[in-house]
């Protein structure tokens, strides 16, 4: 049988039985991609996560500061996508002493399994490598509703898949400045997190808006670049309230138009 060709594209057409009232229509439909994409470290291999197959240098350069593998964008000295038969390789250079510390850590990880987003070693490396969030990155209410509306327009793939979650970076008045979106919520904050940090800006300054449920690792990956401010348009969990209150980080859950509920430091809020 011959091999399938690579996915490099975000999304692709396949054949679909559309059904209504018993009735059943052939037709196509975009259906959004997710292709294992594995990141390499200094010609070490690091992690393989599934991603939607867009905007792969920002997600290498925002999971490289949101895992704390690289502290700043300029530790990262080279980065090469590379489509493989079996998926994707981000090569990616590092300075030499976070190449090395990379190494330490995974030596202990050896025997682990899990995904390595998660488990109790994952948490107390959240606590070792996280300080407390200082920036202030006030905004009102009225900027948080006027950053949702207008989140819908800007997903495009959304629109055309419906199965991607999208991070938004937004300035404290409520104006959307970049969008990523992803299959998986944290990929999609990756690779926000690497395309605000790819043109220089800092993360003081504004607040991320998430169109998924506020998890831990939304928070975690948060707090270790500093950003303020997270908003999510569902619920967010136990765990993310705690983290997000011991980081510093004001979570917002349940942010639909005029409503909105605060869960952690609320004096950013007005």
């Amino acid at each position: 049988m011959m091999e399938a060709a690579p996915i490099e594209a975000a999304h692709n057409d396949y054949r679909v039985d559309r059904w209504t009232n018993g009735i059943a229509v052939s037709a196509t439909d975009p259906v959004a991609e997710e292709v294992p994409v594995a990141l390499v470290y200094n010609g070490i291999a690091h992690a393989v996560m599934l991603a939607t197959p867009q905007d792969l240098e920002d997600f290498a350069i925002g999971f490289s500061l949101s895992e704390c593998i690289v502290e700043r964008r300029d530790e990262i000295y080279d980065l090469e996508v590379a489509v493989r038969d079996n998926g994707i390789e981000i090569r990616i250079d590092v300075a030499t002493a976070r190449a090395f510390a990379l190494r330490v850590h995974r030596r202990t990880m050896a025997g682990r399994t899990g995904c390595g987003l998660c488990g109790s070693e994952s948490l107390d490396r959240f606590d070792r490598r996280s300080s407390v969030v200082r920036a202030s990155a006030a905004l009102s209410a009225t900027a948080l509703s006027l950053a949702q509306s207008q989140l819908g327009d800007m997903q495009s793939l959304f629109q055309l898949t419906g199965a991607v979650h999208a991070a938004a970076w937004c300035n404290v008045a409520g104006d959307i400045q970049l969008l990523r979106e992803d299959v998986g919520r944290h990929n999609a904050l990756d690779k926000l997190i690497g395309a605000v940090a790819a043109q220089g800006d800092g993360f003081g300054d504004g607040f991320v808006l998430m169109t998924s449920r506020a998890s831990y690792e939304i928070v975690q990956k948060a707090a270790s670049v500093g950003i303020a401010v997270v908003a999510a348009v569902s619920a967010p969990t136990g765990m993310a309230v705690r983290l997000a209150e011991a980081a510093g980080v004001t979570l917002i859950g349940f942010a639909r138009g005029a409503r909105h509920s605060v869960y952690s430091h609320p004096q950013r809020i007005h």
